[in-house]
């Protein structure tokens, strides 16, 4: 089996990576072992947000300060804002709809009520451009009764934190109800299907118009669009009120939608998509990777001129450790690690953890290392890279993003 490139792993870095290809005329094959930490998104992508503790307001301008390791700058700074609107760009084109830009941050709220940096925002969740400017006053938080995924007395302590008057209300219809007869269906994904009804919708938006009150805001939950913001429109036209959704707990509609609508508009473009299977090896000669294996396609190898490394990290599984070191499962290849295993971990839950940087090495050309010395039709993005911290330092899915289109590049440059 035959491909020009060959990506492995089927989440945010992978798809991208194989969109930006496949748009270009490349035969493109991603082998997907499952679903993708995509899934936990809550609607927001972030370029930076933080560093060494200092909240970035202008990413752009912070990114040429970062150190040489971090991904950004083996990329080069001087591409990462045409990356960054390619990216944008992008994802329009595959039907999510973000609001943002790449010089200044704006506020996405989690789950828990806690403002963020991020860089883009679905356009229907709640955003905040400026703290000291809230996008209105009093806000009718919905609370869907006997819904799993909000957890509503914190996210409206975190919303009064920002400034927010918030005014919670208790809500239920008769066929949301219905659903309470087995815990498991009052999950966001659950309720969004239900919801894809236009007479589930009217009688939520009787509701939210019937309690609202005086509130200049109504904020849902994020359990609209498992498709696309279709049904979010559809409710926004029956509610008397400017209505946006906020992000819930995982795994996140938003983040399912996404998921989805990549992986539709990279098949539509041509692109093969194996999911279910695990790439397990390879074949090495010198310099270059000839071909892989998966565990389902056994003793058939899958031949390409170049390969992507998009597995992830320890969650995904794209790295992973004994108790005596952290390796990368498929090739070996050199892992950027603290070689003793005390200083992977520190004792404070919320201070800096060091395995959170750990990943594969790569050169300058994000080439992976083995042996110290470059594979040259082999890449890695996303979040098997080393050199960043996505938690502490708000860049994760950045990285992904910018990691995959600059190697997509690269790729289509011919550049080895």
């Amino acid at each position: 089996m035959r491909t020009d490139t060959i990506i492995m792993g089927g989440g945010l870095s992978g798809l991208a990576c194989g969109i930006a290809l496949a748009k270009r005329g490349q035969r493109v094959t991603i082998v997907a072992s499952g679903q993708s930490t995509l899934l936990f998104n809550g609607g927001s992508m972030e370029l930076l947000g933080n560093i060494d503790g200092q909240v970035i307001t202008s990413p752009l301008d912070a990114i040429s300060t970062l150190p040489h390791d971090h991904p950004y700058s083996k990329i080069g700074t001087s591409r990462i804002s045409s990356l960054a609107s390619e990216a944008q760009g992008l994802l329009a084109d595959a039907g999510i709809s973000m609001e943002g830009t790449a010089t200044t941050n704006h506020w996405r709220i989690t789950p828990m009520g806690v403002a963020k940096p991020a860089w883009l925002t679905l356009s229907e969740n709640i955003r905040i451009d400026e703290l000291d400017k809230l996008p209105a006053k009093r806000v009718a938080l919905m609370c869907i009764r006997g819904f799993f995924d909000q957890p509503n007395g914190m996210l409206a302590h975190g919303l009064r934190q920002l400034g927010f008057d918030v005014q919670m209300v208790e809500f239920t219809t008769d066929d949301i109800t219905a659903l309470r007869r087995s815990p498991s269906e009052m999950r966001a994904a659950s309720i969004a299907k239900h919801l894809m009804s236009n007479n589930a919708l009217q009688r939520v938006a009787d509701q939210i118009n019937k309690l609202a009150a005086d509130a200049d805001m109504v904020l849902l939950p994020s359990v609209l669009g498992l498709t696309d913001e279709s049904h979010f429109k559809a409710l926004q036209d029956m509610v008397h009120k400017p209505l946006r959704l906020i992000a819930t707990l995982s795994p996140a509609v938003a983040g399912s939608r996404m998921q989805s609508a990549l992986r539709h508009y990279f098949q539509m473009l041509g692109g093969n998509y194996l999911m279910g299977d695990t790439v397990v090896g390879g074949n090495l000669e010198g310099d270059k990777l000839l071909t892989v294996t998966t565990a389902k396609l056994g003793d058939m190898p899958l031949r390409a001129n170049n390969f992507v490394l998009a597995t992830g990290s320890f969650v995904s599984r794209g790295l992973m450790a004994n108790y005596e070191r952290v390796y990368e499962p498929i090739f070996d290849l050199d892992v950027d690690a603290d070689g003793d295993r005390e200083q992977w971990t520190r004792f404070g839950i919320m201070d800096p953890q060091a395995y959170s940087r750990y990943g594969v090495a790569t050169d300058s050309g994000l080439h992976c290392l083995k042996h110290g010395k470059p594979i040259g039709n082999l890449y890695a993005i996303g979040s098997v890279l080393s050199g960043h911290d996505a938690i502490k330092m708000g860049d994760g899915t950045g990285v992904s993003l910018l990691t995959a289109l600059a190697v997509a590049q690269d790729i289509l440059s011919g550049n080895k």
